[in-house]
């Protein structure tokens, strides 16, 4: 392996990640319809999926949700029709609430219908969502839930918006990934239309709905065949021809009737959404039910909860049985209405111990969040052998705690506290991933990324194009190398100008680590005051740092690095290389506001040289550069040609164009 060459083995040198133990390979069966292998995020996987089925969308933009309607939106101006021929319809009115209302309207007249929003705009448009439900329109929206703005504004990832429409009449299904974002999307539609109740499918906002990884999208003829034509499905509730009343005034001899009249509906959730979770596996071999318990059987200790840190929970569990010898598993709830109560019960009985997690935290419920109250109703029930269950002669030790309010990172090292904390008969109620004294403190934080993985973090400037550099580096490691991906911004709520950071993680299989990266292989610096704070945490042995630098003179490249990193460079024998990014965006753009922008581009040309993807890919250096322009053309075609054509010259430019500080002047 060449000297500019990561190798991304390196960091077992010193880091030595955990390997966990080898699962018996067994052939995969064939599918009728496996998916179509590409890269993309939570959002566009939903907009795949409506853009196919549904026949109109009314939405209003609201962070973190507004890529899925800009998304939809852009298919209606590009004239695109569904599977049916049908041509999209797309109206943002002046509000989410007005948006909800369009929506009514648009499935009383017999119409697919979806929408898309998040946090305050979910809430604002909750007096429709009980209207939606109390007429049996079976719409889908689809949610980035967010935090609500309580003691101060929030627009990540959290589970008080859709918390509190729980109570609205709808079903609620949570993804993890974007996998599972654009495959719920799809199954809540079929159960929708067979049951006559409306959904929500939701993902974590940014954390899924931004993040890109690999996916298998639904393939068009499985989308047709699962959920059908909406003439078929569907009742026009206006039609003059045939009237129905709906939506009427009801009186005290007629409302309680009515209102308990719809139960007959409900009890068809569940059964319906059986057969659309039993259909979707047999045809696709990607299996979902209302709870997924994961080394559960001999399981004493159980971590529990919903959307994407669930998947971090079993990576953190392999560990532990692997590593440790601890008997735990995790059950991930992807139902949480109608809420699976049998199902709940019967995985965790057994248990010596649980711990619920949730996204929220509402402290004037004594008894816990959402979710830890119904979990510990359905245990009183089942003690009690009442509501069907089965009886049981003993509850578990039920703890639980607040993690990742805001987007706040939960780590491996968070879910081993919370373990440790079940084992030790610690405190019924915590939280994660701050310093309160209510806080579990991090005692290890394991490197729990797939063996032989490759990590990058990048800090940079918002504006500068590098968020969307590492989309199109995902896309290249994704499609043209044929890995699995996973790349997100840590997002903040400011504007163009402030400080970002991104982070990117390639491996040969599923990455289940959904927090912000610790151990990297490489680190690129947009932001050459990035230097000056500490960005070399994590870098592994052997691993690279790409510099935004002026300089021609390597030595002075390396006088100006601050002493403290000099020591670390030394230390784990670290490789400075560095490329004049700025030069390069202002001589090739050919217009002025892409200047700042294709400063982020530059860093592809040196993740092309710097990583051994292309080389091992066997593909010859023409082929590389047509799957690189591919990507760039995805992101950047609606600009026109000669925009795709200045950023192929800024990949190629920083191919050739990237020096590095030799070793013998780093260990002068």
């Amino acid at each position: 392996m060449s000297q500019a060459t990561i190798d991304v083995a390196s960091k077992q040198a010193v880091v030595e990640p955990f390997v966990p133990t080898p699962q018996p390979v067994k052939p995969e069966p064939k599918y009728e319809y496996p998916g179509i292998p590409v890269t993309c995020d939570g959002a566009e996987a939903v907009v795949h999926v409506e853009t196919h089925i549904s026949q109109g969308s009314g939405a209003y933009p609201i962070t973190s949700s507004t890529t899925m309607g800009g998304g939809f939106n852009q298919a209606v101006a590009n004239g695109k029709t569904n599977l049916w021929g049908d041509p999209l319809v797309f109206l943002e009115p002046e509000s989410e609430h007005s948006s909800a209302s369009f929506c009514e309207g648009f499935a009383l007249a017999g119409g697919r219908v979806t929408n898309f929003t998040s946090g305050q705009g979910l809430i604002l448009m909750k007096e429709v969502l009980y209207t939606i439900a109390g007429k049996r329109l079976p719409v889908v929206f689809n949610i980035g839930a967010r935090a609500l703005t309580s003691h101060s504004l929030n627009v990540h990832a959290g589970h008080d918006d859709v918390m509190a429409v729980a109570d609205c009449g709808w079903g609620m299904l949570f993804a993890r990934n974007a996998q599972e974002a654009g495959d719920l999307c799809l199954i809540a539609r079929r159960a929708a239309e067979a049951s006559f109740t409306p959904f929500l499918a939701i993902q974590d906002g940014f954390l899924t709905t931004h993040t890109v990884e690999t996916v298998r999208l639904p393939e068009p003829e499985f989308m047709k065949e699962f959920v059908g034509p909406p003439s078929e499905k569907l009742i026009n509730l206006m039609d003059p021809e045939n009237p129905v009343m709906s939506g009427v005034v009801q009186n005290q001899d007629s409302y309680m009737k009515g209102k308990i009249a719809q139960r007959w509906y409900y009890d068809k959730v569940a059964p319906a959404l059986a057969e659309a979770f039993e259909l979707f596996a047999r045809k696709t071999g990607r299996r979902y039910d209302f709870v997924m318990p994961y080394r559960c059987e001999d399981a004493e200790f159980i971590l529990v909860g919903m959307g994407s840190y669930m998947e971090t929970a079993q990576a953190t569990v392999d560990y532990l049985r692997d590593k440790k010898g601890i008997p735990v598993g995790c059950v991930t709830i992807f139902c949480f209405r109608p809420f699976p109560m049998h199902q709940i019960v019967k995985v965790l009985r057994d248990a010596t111990a649980i711990t619920i997690l949730e996204r929220m935290d509402d402290p004037l419920s004594t008894t816990g969040n959402h979710l830890t109250r119904e979990i510990k109703a359905a245990f009183c029930d089942a003690i009690n052998g009442q509501m069907g269950h089965e009886r049981i002669d003993r509850i578990p030790k039920i703890y639980h705690g607040a993690a990742g309010l805001g987007s706040r990172d939960v780590r491996p090292g968070d879910l081993i506290a919370a373990v440790e904390n079940m084992m030790e008969g610690g405190r019924d109620f915590f939280c994660l991933g701050i310093h309160h004294e209510l806080a579990l403190p991090r005692k290890e934080d394991p490197d729990l990324r797939p063996p032989g993985g490759f990590s990058m973090r990048g800090h940079s400037v918002g504006g500068f194009g590098s968020v969307t550099t590492n989309k199109v580096i995902a896309t290249i490691a994704g499609e043209v190398f044929g890995k699995d991906v996973q790349a997100y911004p840590k997002y903040g709520s400011e504007k163009k100008g402030l400080p970002t950071t991104y982070y990117l993680t390639i491996a040969d299989e599923h990455i289940r680590t959904h927090c912000e990266l610790e151990y990297v292989d490489l680190v690129i610096l947009n932001d050459v005051n990035a230097i000056l704070a500490n960005p070399l945490k994590g870098l592994v042995p052997g691993g690279a740092i790409v510099m935004q630098s002026p300089l021609d003179d390597p030595a002075e490249v390396w006088r100006r690095i601050p002493d403290r990193h000099k020591k670390t460079i030394r230390e784990k024998h670290l490789r400075i290389y560095y490329v004049d990014m700025v030069k390069i965006a202002r001589e090739v753009a050919s217009e002025p506001d892409l200047q700042m922008r294709m400063q982020g581009i530059v860093t592809l040309g040196a993740f092309l040289k710097l990583t051994p993807y292309a080389k091992e890919s066997g593909m010859s250096d023409d082929q590389v550069m047509a799957g690189v322009e591919k990507a760039l053309r995805k992101y950047f075609g609606k600009r026109g040609e000669r925009v795709v054509q200045d950023n192929l010259t800024c990949v190629r430019r920083g191919y050739t164009e990237l020096k590095e500080v030799p070793r013998s002047i780093i260990e002068a």
